[in-house]
């Protein structure tokens, strides 16, 4: 049976029994699995055999400024805070010598169907900066006209005249750090914000022509409650953005020091957070937004959504995807590559990065070479997390092998998630029903053969 994409059924007892850790497969393999014998001569390889075999995938490009005004105490970005915005000023003429040397290895073919900025708060950098660094990507690249080119947005570091700025530069898709509206939850998390000043940039940003507006919120964050979320959702609803991201509050504080601040006790119990997600969905959804996949909700004419009905829609290092499936050549601190079945990851540090530099060498830490098995598995994957089912014979036909004996091992384990009604398996589709939607993440692990070998176990995040 096909289900529409947008159905979602919720089955709380389930959600309890599987909600688990697990990967969020923006790549497949992990991140975690990559090796530091992987080093900067490999990445250059990739990069210089983009053109071989005649069939050239598009360019995607990802800018990382890691710089912030303030700590949120919920966040695990790779960032520095400071007030001193020198520091940015040399981290952009470091961040234009990367691209140069990158774009040295590339043929002719350079055409950008994406382009997206992130952080840290990459309105953090002067005008100044920002006009310079777009410049640079112009003169390097041929940034396709229809190109998305999206930013992510802090409303704090927001003038009356930034969304119309930016928009001069080509940025034509936002998103809106928003996280909650509760002013008792905002402090909590060392992160305040009005809703009036979140509306003021929403209306900036249309006037501006942007296409698309997204919203991040977390659930799970201290203080909150079912009635203080509730009412963030009414002022978010009110301000009816194009798309909302809503993301599971992981608290690592272990792993991520920001998060020792939160007073765990103010936590709310995995009971209530349970509760605050389903409320969440059911309001969403009642409001017309359509259900993409994990933590991704649209509107059913957003790009996201049309690119989910026609089968498009894929996943990368930014999350879901509309674009072709591409390169992703990816600048600035602790960014990830992917070039051809490669992935390189750059050092964290930015005195590591501009040393690297300093030595005209690109700032590679690691990396991984997809292996054969790694191309079909990462293929599985995809299709469960974005389309929702999987077509047998597209996977045995563009790899060469028997899907019901290569995954022997896999589609047994899959029978007892098909009992409970997560998944049904046909004979030549799987697919993922509305009940198992919300746990599509425990349907995708099953394929990873690296947890399946029993590998080290990264610091995932719960599945919900």
């Amino acid at each position: 049976m096909i289900y529409p994409p947008s159905e979602l059924v919720i089955d709380p007892v389930l959600i309890r029994k599987y909600d688990i850790s697990g990967p969020r497969y923006t790549s497949y393999p992990t991140a975690d699995r990559f090796v530091e014998a992987f080093g900067e001569a490999t990445y250059r390889y990739w990069l210089s055999s983009r053109n071989i075999g005649g069939i050239i995938n598009p360019l995607s490009l990802y800018l990382h400024v890691p710089f912030c005004s303030n700590v949120c105490f919920y966040c695990a970005c790779n960032k520095q805070v400071t007030r001193d915005r020198s520091k940015a000023v040399q981290y952009v003429k470091y961040l234009q010598r990367e691209v140069e040397l990158t774009a040295d290895l590339l043929d002719d073919n350079r055409e950008v169907s994406q382009v997206h900025w992130g952080g840290g708060t990459p309105t953090y950098l002067s005008r100044d900066d920002t006009r310079s660094l777009c410049k640079m990507l112009a003169a390097q690249f041929d940034i396709a006209p229809d190109c998305e080119y999206s930013i992510e947005v802090d409303p704090r570091e927001i003038q009356p005249d930034s969304m119309a700025f930016l928009a001069e530069l080509g940025f034509n898709r936002v998103s809106l750090g928003v996280q909650d509206f509760d002013p008792a939850v905002q402090k909590a998390i060392h992160r305040v914000q009005p809703v009036e000043m979140t509306g003021r940039v929403t209306e900036a940003a249309r006037t501006a022509g942007f296409r698309s507006i997204n919203f991040d919120l977390i659930y799970g964050l201290p203080k909150q409650s079912l009635d203080s979320f509730n009412a963030t959702l009414d002022s978010v609803l009110a301000l009816d953005p194009d798309r909302i991201a809503l993301y599971s509050y992981a608290h690592l504080p272990a792993k991520f020091p920001p998060q020792r601040r939160i007073v765990e006790s103010e936590l709310p119990s995995a009971e209530t957070k349970l509760q605050i997600l389903i409320l969440a969905i059911g309001r969403l959804t009642g409001a017309g937004y359509v259900y993409i996949g994990m933590d991704h909700f649209s509107k059913p004419a957003d790009e996201l959504a049309v690119a989910q009905r026609q089968g498009r829609l894929h996943r990368n290092f930014q999350g879901y995807s509309t674009r072709p499936d591409s390169d992703m050549l990816a600048f600035g601190t602790s960014a990830i590559s992917r070039v051809g079945p490669s992935y390189s990851q750059n050092v964290r540090e930015i005195k590591e990065y501009d040393a690297a530099l300093d030595a005209d060498r690109i700032p590679v830490r690691a990396g991984f070479v997809l292996s054969k098995d790694d191309l079909v598995r990462r293929a599985v994957i995809q299709a469960l997390l974005c389309q929702f089912r999987l077509s047998v014979e597209s996977i045995e036909t563009a790899y060469l092998v028997n899907f019901a004996s290569y995954f022997a091992g896999e589609l047994e384990d899959l029978k007892a998630l098909e009992e409970e009604g997560l998944v049904e398996i046909q004979p030549d589709w799987i697919v993922v029903t509305p009940k198992g939607r919300l746990l599509v993440r425990i349907i995708g692990m099953i394929f990873d053969r690296y947890l399946r070998e029993g590998s080290r176990w990264a610091g995932y995040s719960k599945v919900l």
